[in-house]
């Protein structure tokens, strides 16, 4: 099993009297199929705690491990299939819609005609199926936002990290991205989301509240559900 464990995770920036710790002593463990909300005030560090089990933040203390394997750097995530969704979306704003989820799987070395049935199933997974030739600038925040989740749903990873996926969206696009993660979920992913959303925390299998990097939980993680 390909599950996310952290242990002892401890974040801290800068040094001596500014040094700011960003996350303390953070534990968890999310198996395949978990779909896990992080949850608490801005600058509580959840974004902090997505990029390090991402692998782009490295621990000041403590490890971060998929399936028994160390994860070192951001590289190595990503060869592992760890996939992460930034709030900003860190779309190409020069490419289409269809383009930002096209070419990153090309680029992974997935076959052209899968890579555009992939693009297209994502896509309409996300309600964007009429949007894919238009622009990311020619999009709605919310629009482009939905574009980013649909390139980590193409991408198929083994563990997708969402920060904020529901933040600029109505509800009824809220529901549907929340159905698609839950999907992602349901095919064998670990999924963990940060969010302010409390709608959104509450269809999750798991609430980690952060606050000021401090972690507890609300909600614990049970047996990975199915649903």
């Amino acid at each position: 099993m390909h599950e996310l464990v952290a242990r002892g995770l401890e974040v801290r920036y800068g040094a001596g009297e500014a040094q700011i710790v960003a996350l303390r002593d953070v534990d968890l463990m999310v198996q395949p199929g978990q779909l896990l909300a992080v949850t608490g005030p801005s600058g509580a560090g959840k974004s902090t705690l997505l990029w390090a089990l991402a692998g782009a933040v490295p621990p000041s203390e403590g490890t971060v491990g998929l399936a028994g394997t160390g994860l070192t750097d951001r590289t190595q995530a990503a060869a592992l299939g760890v996939a992460i969704v930034p709030q900003g979306n860190g779309l190409a704003s020069s490419l289409t819609a269809a383009e930002n989820v096209v070419v990153p799987l090309l680029t992974a070395g997935v076959a052209a005609d899968e890579a555009f049935r992939r693009t297209a199933s994502a896509l309409a997974l996300v309600g964007l199926e009429e949007s894919g030739n238009h622009l990311i600038e020619e999009l709605s925040g919310g629009q482009q936002q939905r574009v980013a989740l649909a390139r980590a749903f193409a991408a198929q990873a083994t563990v997708l990290l969402a920060d904020e996926p529901t933040s600029d969206l109505d509800a009824a696009n809220r529901e549907r991205v929340m159905s698609a993660l839950r999907a992602e979920a349901q095919r064998g992913a670990v999924v963990v989301m940060a969010t302010h959303d409390p709608e959104a925390a509450e269809q999750t299998d798991g609430e980690l509240h952060l606050d000021e990097g401090v972690a507890t939980w609300r909600r614990p993680l049970g047996q990975p559900v199915r649903r």
